[in-house]
């Protein structure tokens, strides 16, 4: 009897223990899926600054580079400048071989020599031809006072009438000779203009050759540094259909630009003077900084988007900054100091419930809601526009409650809460964790500051 009762009593004993686990197992279970506490991780609205931006690629370029070119054909003779050869405004850079050019300009010396002396003959010509008129119109006049006295003798018979009739063929031919010498005086007066024009002509060609000897000469336009030298001593180039490029020079290299891509996206977020960041592939540990001077209207389109040139400005003292260089740009667009903020980890998480409700319902509503929950990644080129979101918090029960919220800009991390429905401090949840074994069920987000709330 004794043994019976121990083993009813140890019976009884395990009894009890197994209903009590089982209840503590419901309990907590129970508590696990309703408790604030286990289930979801908390983040606390802070008070802080917020930059957003844009990014692209650009090549940095010299502010101004000058292309120096041939304008005639010919040899290189001489080189006077290399590559990185710093040169100022007027100094010889090339030769290229001028006698040809040289002969040229000798022949059209010779040209208007000539000219020159067609000319006086001309001229000499034309006081020939004057001093005949002269001549021709003195015997006008003596023919003309023969033949007025023997016409007044013939009114008195004092004289046959074959001299009255020789004296007015003397009269004529006087007249006539006498025009003939004014037809050759301007005769002579256009062979001068034709020998001046001629003169011009030849000047003006001699004017050309001694140009284009000139510019056998390559001068630097402008002061600063080769970047490029295209030609060899010897080589031969033509300037027939456009003149070849024998020097790239950079007027200042301790002044650069940055030319870059943004797409139309991002473009219209870009004004003048907004500060701008870069880095560089041959200083990866360094930060650049300048400032957006021009923003062209030119489209231009890469792999089917449109990109407009945006150009930054940078100061380069050191020269470290090399043309043809790849920048990684960013373009501060907006930077808020101070204010309200919170991750966007949050703006992302929805209860689990709700995910249910809304997958098991399936209607058209449903889509709808899930498309305009804040499920949907945030990104900064919606930085600039007042946002709609929201956020869940915990109700006094310890149920989730959705809290609309507007948001400001964002840095891809974190968004700017610009609506007074949460204060600094008011902690929103972040995440969902399972309530047997505790793991993460939060959407997956950034890295956030701050750790999970009590």
């Amino acid at each position: 009897m004794t043994r019976e009762r121990s083993k009813r009593k140890w019976f009884y004993l395990i009894l009890i223990l197994l209903l009590l686990g089982a209840g503590a197992f419901y309990y907590w279970g129970w508590f696990g899926q309703n408790g604030s506490e286990q289930r979801y991780r908390m983040i606390k609205v802070e008070r802080g600054d917020i930059t957003s931006s844009v990014t692209a690629t650009g090549t940095i370029n010299p502010v101004v580079t000058v292309l120096v070119g041939s304008q005639v054909s010919g040899t290189i003779k001489a080189l006077y400048a290399d590559f990185n050869s710093r040169v100022k405004e007027g100094d010889i850079i090339a030769q290229i071989d001028p006698a040809i050019f040289q002969a040229q300009v000798d022949q059209a010396k010779a040209s208007v020599a000539t000219a020159q002396a067609g000319l006086s003959n001309t001229q000499a010509n034309l006081q020939s031809v004057q001093a005949n008129l002269v001549k021709a119109e003195v015997a006008v006049t003596d023919a003309k006072r023969t033949l007025d006295r023997n016409v007044q003798l013939m009114k008195t018979s004092a004289i046959a009438r074959s001299a009255l009739d020789t004296a007015q063929a003397n009269y004529d031919s006087a007249v006539a000779q006498r025009e003939a010498d004014k037809a050759q005086l301007e005769v002579a007066k256009a062979q001068i203009e034709s020998a001046k024009a001629q003169v011009e002509r030849d000047k003006a060609a001699l004017r050309m050759a001694e140009t284009n000897l000139r510019y056998t000469t390559i001068r630097s336009p402008v002061t600063g540094i080769v970047i490029s030298r295209n030609v060899d001593v010897g080589q031969t180039v033509a300037a027939s259909l456009q003149a070849p490029t024998l020097f790239t020079i950079a007027k200042d290299l301790t002044q650069m630009q940055v030319d870059t891509n943004f797409s139309e996206a991002d473009i219209g977020r870009i004004e003048m003077g907004q500060e701008a960041t870069f880095t560089v592939d041959a200083y990866p540990e360094r930060t650049f900084h300048g400032r957006v001077s021009e923003i062209r209207n030119a489209p231009q389109t890469i792999q089917n988007v449109v990109t407009y040139d945006v150009v930054i400005m940078v100061a380069n003292p050191d020269l470290k900054l090399k043309p043809g260089m790849t920048a990684n740009v960013t373009i501060i667009v907006a930077h808020e100091k101070g204010v309200l903020k919170i991750p966007n980890a949050t703006l992302r998480f929805q209860p689990q419930s709700v995910r249910k409700e809304s997958t098991n319902r399936g209607s058209a509503q449903g889509k709808l809601e899930q498309r305009q929950s804040p499920a949907e990644s945030v990104s900064p080129s919606e930085a600039d526009q007042k946002r709609q979101a929201t956020v869940w918090i915990l109700s006094p029960e310890g149920k989730p409650t959705p809290v609309s919220v507007a948001l400001g800009i964002t840095d891809g991390t974190f968004s700017e809460v610009v609506s007074r429905d949460l204060h600094e401090g008011s902690e929103v949840i972040a995440g969902e964790t399972t309530g047997s074994s505790g793991q993460n069920r939060s959407t997956p987000s950034p890295v956030m500051r701050g750790g999970p709330g009590r």
